[in-house]
């Protein structure tokens, strides 16, 4: 049960207790985070959600009685178990971690010792390792569904699946059968099936043992799947909470309804809508609802008068003065649109396409086009050949055969072969803005080098062509002069864009570029993609796990399994009507508000 009331007596059953919760920048009076209070019943599950900023994994964390380095926990009280976690010095409180509360962490193959057996790194965890036995640790991997062997135990992290590391993550969290367990992003990263799978983990542990959970995520929708009840945080502070149905349902706060609106979703027609602008930084914030800059519905008191907490029903909780009046309004959504391709002249001709590493084949006789101003999406689960496919066609794959016709030309396999011009129409977009930008270079630098490989000219006219690509991507001028680190990941991801686009390519190969970034932020790019594909007539294939993300931005769908191409047509026709059994498991696995509704 999430509480307003930050001056509530305790109450016996309950697993978790937070009261007005405020973290610092140490020795500063800046809040990270301000009055926050909530509480958990055993088995209850609550989703934290929010962007980036917004405080959330500060209060998951704070949890643990943990603060991230420079911040400091200024007030407030956590009890759970009867014990305020805050009050306890810092030797009493990494006795409680992991007894009473434990952490899933974001990206379990850094969270998991590389050079530690699994079966070492499951016995650590118990309070008495010297008792462990080969029993107790089989009992582990039954609970979260890992094969039961001793072969698993003497197993090392990298010879894992991405799924089983997180699920390994799981076990160790559990061990001790906390009473609280904080989970920090756990499906960050996973295909749909897997997510789906490590979610139905969670959800039943839960239930079974009776473990209280928060779950820190900037995904609505697979919230919604899992949690109870959700708490949205804006700018350090809880903005709205209540049950999942209600907020799902009926949300009350602008920024609410902005995020679901964010989300892309298989049961809506309505295309995703990014949010403008962003949060201001603790040091900025002012006084007034911190939302009011970027909302729609903004007024001039919003700007002037500190939103109070408001009860809407019962459980239902919202901090905005214009809740009443926008409950009864309908947002605005914008329709996706569906353009016909057929008529478009054909940009890209793959031909019996495959791929190996050694003497395994991963791709398999793929056979598909692109036409000119059409986007292709390219899904399935990891393992399945879509990064193998995309590196194939930039020509990064050397153990490669078939053919690829480029605007009519056959290119060779490797990039090294390609002709200058072959290279500078194809253009390649990672995944990770955080590693696909040069730190030590600044943004200006990273975008020119692209536009010096096949075009030379002066440094005037090289300057102007990075100001004109950073605004197509509607970044200020004044960031050629920033370094990477001083961008957010949204903003890394446009300079990579617009580092693909200043070449003026023919074909853009997106390679899971949003899947690392906060929805809001996800929604802008996708917009942008989409703006960008009408204006320069683009061709592209954009690969992604999530089908939703893909009914958003591309024309025709591919769905790959085992290095094959299972399925293929229009998007609706695929959504609506799948052949393929792949097909049919990865639209039930991917999580929708409609779960949260039931």
């Amino acid at each position: 049960m999430v509480q307003n009331n930050a001056n509530a007596q305790p109450v016996s059953n309950l697993a978790l207790e937070v009261r007005d919760l405020r973290v610092s920048i140490a020795r500063t009076d800046v809040d990270i985070v301000k009055s926050v209070s909530f509480s958990l019943a055993p088995g209850e599950i609550l989703g934290l959600v929010g962007e980036s900023g917004s405080g959330k994994t500060t209060v998951g964390l704070s949890a643990l009685g943990y603060c991230r380095k420079g911040l400091a926990t200024s007030g407030g009280s956590i009890i759970i178990d009867g014990q305020d976690v805050l009050s306890l010095s810092p030797r009493q409180r990494q006795k409680v971690r992991g007894r009473l509360v434990s952490l899933i962490p974001q990206d379990p193959g850094t969270a998991l010792n590389p050079i530690l057996r699994i079966g070492t790194q499951l016995a650590e965890c118990f309070d008495h390792r010297s008792s462990v036995t080969e029993q107790m640790l089989m009992e582990l991997l039954r609970l979260v569904k890992l094969p039961e062997s001793s072969g698993f135990l003497r197993a090392f992290p990298h010879q894992l699946s991405g799924g089983q590391q997180q699920r390994v993550g799981i076990a160790m969290a559990f061990a001790n059968r906390p009473r609280v367990i904080v989970m920090d992003e756990p499906t960050t990263g996973l295909d749909v099936t897997t997510q789906s799978h490590v979610l139905e983990t969670i959800r039943g542990l839960c239930r079974e043992h009776s473990v209280a959970a928060i779950y820190v995520s900037h995904d609505l929708a697979v919230v919604g799947a899992l949690c109870d009840r959700i708490a949205v945080m804006y700018s350090g502070q809880i903005v709205e909470h209540g049950s999942s149905s209600q907020l799902f349902s009926n949300p009350a706060h602008p920024y609410t309804r902005a995020l679901i609106q964010a989300v892309p979703d298989l049961d809506r027609d309505s295309a995703v809508s990014g949010i403008p602008g962003s949060a201001p930084e603790p040091t900025r914030r002012t006084i007034g609802c911190a939302f009011a800059p970027r909302c729609k519905s903004a007024e001039q008191r919003c700007r002037t008068l500190t939103p109070p907490t408001t009860k809407l029903d019962e459980g239902h909780y919202v901090n905005c003065i214009r809740a009443g009046e926008i409950r009864k309004t309908e947002p605005s959504v914008r329709s996706i649109q569906v353009e016909a391709v057929a008529d478009r002249q054909v940009a890209l001709e793959v031909s019996n396409l495959e791929a190996f590493h050694g003497a395994s084949r991963i791709l398999k006789g793929l056979s598909f086009t692109i036409h000119r101003g059409s986007c292709v999406a390219l899904v399935g689960e990891s393992g399945s050949g879509k990064t193998t496919t995309a590196r194939c066609l930039a020509g990064l794959h050397g153990n490669q055969s078939g053919r690829i016709i480029f605007e009519g030309e056959v290119v060779a396999p490797h990039a090294s072969q390609r002709s200058a011009s072959a290279r500078q129409r194809i253009q390649y977009i990672f995944q990770n803005p955080y590693a696909s930008l040069n730190p030590r270079k600044t943004i200006g630098q990273s975008v020119a080098m692209a536009v010096e490989q096949f075009e030379p000219m002066s440094g005037v006219e090289t300057r102007k062509r990075v100001l004109a690509a950073l605004d197509e991507v509607s970044l200020p001028s004044g960031f050629a002069d920033r370094y990477p680190q001083q961008l957010s990941g949204g903003q890394r991801q446009r300079v990579a864009i617009a580092r693909a686009l200043i070449v003026k390519p023919k074909l853009l190969i997106c390679d899971e570029v949003t899947s690392a970034l906060d929805v809001s932020v996800q929604a802008v790019v996708v917009e942008l993609l989409e703006q960008l594909q009408r204006d320069y007539d683009l061709a592209m294939l954009f690969v992604t796990h999530n089908l939703a993300v893909a009914s958003n931005i591309a024309q025709h769908v591919a769905v790959m399994q085992s290095g094959s191409i299972v399925e293929f047509g229009k998007v609706a026709d695929v959504l609506r009507t799948p052949v393929a059994s792949e097909t049919q498991r990865l639209l039930r696995d991917t999580p929708r508000f409609s779960f949260a509704m039931v």
